[in-house]
């Protein structure tokens, strides 16, 4: 294997999956297992599970050394042999087959696959206690987990239902009855005769298992679903102090805080979860077209998006952390329908979409929806919504969750898979470049505009490439000025050139409003026009082109940072944005009057500010010839 080969292999490991890189050669150059690979461990366990690849240096990111462990197997008895210390590590995830040496550059590199730990063996720890010994992955690197990650791990081990527990001192009289009645009626009409139907208010309640008790401690109460179904806000709060749910209507497809309706626990509505469900349901159907279909007689007012709207706000109250600090928060857009709910899936994405396993984190909340017709039995809601969105012909649901804080989101976007919009947005931006890319690499971009980022494995769930394949697809789009990478590893996303990096939810509501896009430019040699009596600018691309004048007036601005050899990154940016102030400069132009390293100055400084939005290019590509820069927008260049 070539060492070109080799760096497509890791590359492509690094992306599709969580990598971890240690060179493990100890003290005698002869191979050691690293103190630190313990915390990797954990934190792998605790999240997604993840690789860690012994033998290979990884510095600078994305740059991998082949160093090889001479006495592998010296390493690997040291790894069984501490795996099955408690006192060095809580729970062995790891087979024979999850160890494995492999031939890497004629060298042999050890590869340990941590599987992704089950809910009952979190948290995976260092040590005989958990609270400092445990560790999360975020962003590429291994974090001890605070007291309140490791409760919250401790309490989804013990608690196979969160929603079980029977709550002291509380009763009927912080229930909602007009909930109550509300749902005894829908329980009739959807069981009619059914022996419950006709109970006293308590008898009933216990049925359905809203009331119980607490046979250790010998007390009956109020259960906790009972009190997120049929209680008021304010008593909810008392429970968990973080509850909140929260429903926004956007009349624009943007990830934007302005709507135009909204629902919240304000004191006009009880705010439980049951009457959020029932009136966010007829806020997201209120305006769906229902073709006219007869059944025995009568007209269906049920469609396919309907129950896959249905299903997903059901899914997303029974699955949601209540004692986690997101809210639960659905949004309807004229584009989409978003969903989140607090905490991560209790078993692995893959798991949930496919069907047929499920680990719901509140099942009394579950059951007392499916008493009355909602929710779908375990394990098939999920394949259902997926199945009814792909029979709209629309986009691919995307299911995804983020870490910190720990949400689940869900985004139904009401849209081809390639838009006829975007295909045309596209093509006029970059013309035959791009209709002469092939399909997968069109769909990448075709992605990226719809949904505001692209990733890898988001393409793996809408095309049927390799991942290997989709690796290098997107790092060709990166070198010919498609995409820009933001992130490492398997948390590498892309945005096209005129997208801002930003952390933001595609559905939330965020401080940071995203800008808008630039313009397509017009192909030539000009660049974008932002309007018809825009100002021309001159635009200097080589020093010894730019009038005397000028150059000295440009010293004088530059000198804060020419003179000096290290300068605070936001003095450099200042003096950068006052010398593209009415006109444009090139990279060669700047890195003279600044006394900078071309590259460094465009990696460091330039390409972070055009993201930002501050500075603006004048071609897309940042290897274009021709490029330069300018702090004004409403302009277009003069050549000179």
């Amino acid at each position: 294997m070539n060492k070109h080969q080799h760096d497509l292999d890791i590359s492509s490991l690094a992306e599709s999956q969580d990598m971890e890189c240690k060179a493990a050669q100890g003290r005698d150059g002869q191979g050691e297992l690293p103190e630190d690979v313990w915390k990797t461990y954990s934190a792998m366990a605790n999240t997604d599970g993840g690789v860690i690849l012994l033998g290979i240096k990884e510095k600078p990111p994305g740059q991998f050394l082949v160093l090889g462990v001479p006495d592998v197997e010296r390493v690997r008895k040291a790894l069984w042999d501490n795996l099955h210390n408690r006192k060095q590590i809580s729970v062995n995830l790891l087979t024979e087959d999850h160890v494995t040496p492999i031939p890497v550059d004629g060298k042999t590199v050890l590869r340990i696959r941590v599987p992704r730990a089950s809910r009952q063996q979190r948290p995976v720890h260092l040590g005989t206690n958990p609270f400092g010994g445990t560790y999360l992955r975020r962003h590429e690197g291994d974090y001890q987990a605070d007291d309140e990650n490791v409760r919250r791990l401790l309490a989804e081990r013990v608690e196979d239902s969160r929603d079980e527990r029977v709550l002291k001192g509380y009763d009927f009289r912080d229930l909602n009855m007009d909930t109550v009645a509300a749902y005894r009626n829908r329980f009739a009409a959807v069981k009619p005769g059914h022996v419950w139907t006709d109970l006293p208010t308590d008898a009933f309640l216990e049925r359905i298992g809203a009331w119980g008790r607490d046979r250790d401690e010998g007390y009956d109460g109020l259960r906790l679903a009972g009190l997120l179904m049929f209680g008021r806000a304010e008593v909810i709060r008392d429970a968990l102090p973080h509850y909140m749910v929260d429903f926004q209507e956007r009349s624009e497809p943007k990830a934007e805080k302005r709507w135009i309706d909204r629902l919240i626990p304000d004191g006009s509505w009880s705010g439980n979860v049951y009457d959020f469900f029932r009136k966010v349901y007829q806020k997201l159907t209120a305006d769906l077209k229902v073709p006219f279909q007869l059944q025995d007689g009568q007209r269906i007012e049920d469609t396919p998006v309907h129950e896959a709207l249905r299903e997903a706000l059901v899914n997303t109250l029974i699955h949601a952390d209540y004692s986690g600090r997101v809210s639960v928060l659905v949004v309807k857009r004229p584009d989409m329908f978003g969903f989140r709910n607090p905490g991560r899936m209790r078993i692995p994405l893959e798991m949930a979409i496919r069907g047929g396993n499920s680990d719901c984190r509140n099942r009394r909340l579950q059951t007392m929806f499916q008493l009355v017709g909602y929710g779908d039995h375990a394990g098939s809601g999920l394949p259902k919504i997926y199945t009814n969105w792909a029979g709209q012909h629309w986009r691919k649901p995307l299911l995804y969750e983020l870490t910190e804080p720990e949400q689940t989101l869900m985004e139904l976007r009401m849209s081809s898979l390639v838009p006829e919009a975007a295909v045309e947005d596209l093509s006029h931006y970059w013309g035959n470049r791009f209709t002469a890319l092939r399909e997968t690499a069109r769909l990448a971009l075709i992605t990226a505009q719809v949904e505001g980022q692209v990733s890898h494995d988001r393409l793996k769930e809408i095309t049927t490439d390799h991942p290997a394949d989709l690796t290098k697809l997107l790092s060709q789009l990166v070198r010919d000025g498609f995409l820009t990478p933001d992130g490492a590893g398997r948390g590498m996303v892309y945005f096209l050139p005129w997208q801002r990096q930003a952390v933001a939810i595609a559905f939330e509501s965020t401080e940071v409003e995203p800008p808008e896009p630039i313009e397509p430019p017009e192909l030539g040699t000009e660049p974008p026009e932002l309007g018809t009596e825009s100002p021309k600018l001159a635009t200097y691309l080589d020093w010894d082109a730019i009038p005397v004048p000028l150059q000295m007036e440009l010293q004088i601005l530059a000198e804060p940072v020419a003179v000096h050899r290290r300068v605070d990154a936001q003095v450099l940016r200042t003096v950068t944005l006052s010398l593209c102030k009415e006109r444009f400069l090139g990279l060669r132009v700047l890195a003279h009057v600044l006394q900078r390293d071309p590259d460094d100055l465009r990696k460091r400084t330039l390409t972070p500010m055009i993201q930002e939005g501050v500075l603006r290019p004048a071609f897309t590509s940042a290897r274009d010839p021709r490029q330069a820069y300018t702090s004004d927008f409403n302009v277009r260049n003069e050549t000179s």
